[in-house]
């Protein structure tokens, strides 16, 4: 039986028969697990008590999986493993766009849900490696504005510009190591929501480049560095 102070996890599957076997086999590995059948399910078990992560599928009937991790990540930084029957680079790629922190296609092995649930919680309880900054709410670099109790970015020319989860995510861990590489293995500690795997951060830094206006081709803010990882070269100011 899981101790009170173990993990709390909500599994969210309108199949019946999945939603049992995995409750059973994660409750055997020590953890506490709730169930739900459906979205409308999954936001009543969340108001009722918060949960430390959320094995959402993806298929759902009514409001579905991919909707439901926008909505979630909109307001709540609880981590998301989605799981999907379809095992297309699209679904994962939107499934990370919207915010999931990990992807596992069925049929998989519970062993292997197993072992990505403790990673995704060991990587979101790891101390952040700029936690040495003093706390700041906004940075400016560039001529550009981030205001991170907002989670928001402004330009130069003073329009909004709007990033999604991981983005602003990837920005702010970028932000903290300016002027010095960051490593994609470096990035997945910093942000648990970008990414488990190399692609999924290069996709991140490419549409983070777009959205700032940094030709890819030959970038000004954030440059690659083969082999390594990312560097932000402008300077940045952190303000109270």
């Amino acid at each position: 039986m899981a101790r009170p102070d173990t993990p709390a996890l909500l599994i969210v599957d309108d199949d019946r028969d999945i939603r049992n076997l995995l409750a059973e086999h994660l409750e055997g590995q020590g953890f506490r697990v709730r169930k739900a059948a459906d979205g409308k399910a999954m936001m009543a078990a969340l108001d009722a008590e918060p949960v430390d992560l959320v094995v959402l599928d993806l298929n759902l009937p009514g409001e579905d999986g991919l909707s439901l991790c926008r909505r979630l990540r909109a307001t709540d930084a609880t981590p998301i493993i989605m799981l999907t029957a379809r095992n297309e680079p699209v679904d994962r790629i939107l499934g990370l766009e919207m915010g999931a922190d990990d992807y596992l296609a069925k049929p998989f092995e519970p062993r292997e849900l197993v072992a990505r649930i403790r990673s995704v919680l060991r990587r979101v309880s790891e101390p952040r490696a700029d936690a040495a900054r003093p706390p700041s709410a906004s940075a400016a670099f560039a001529g550009w504005m981030v205001d991170r109790t907002a989670r928001s970015l402004c330009a130069p020319d003073g329009r909004m510009v709007m990033l999604s989860g991981s983005e602003f995510d990837l920005l702010d861990a970028l932000l903290g190591q300016a002027g010095r590489t960051v490593t994609r293995a470096q990035l997945k500690r910093l942000s648990a929501a970008i990414g488990t795997d190399d692609r999924a951060i290069d996709l991140r830094v490419s549409r983070l480049r777009r959205k700032l206006g940094d030709d890819a081709r030959a970038p000004r803010l954030i440059q690659t560095v083969r082999h390594r990882g990312y560097l932000l070269t402008a300077p940045v100011t952190w303000t109270p």
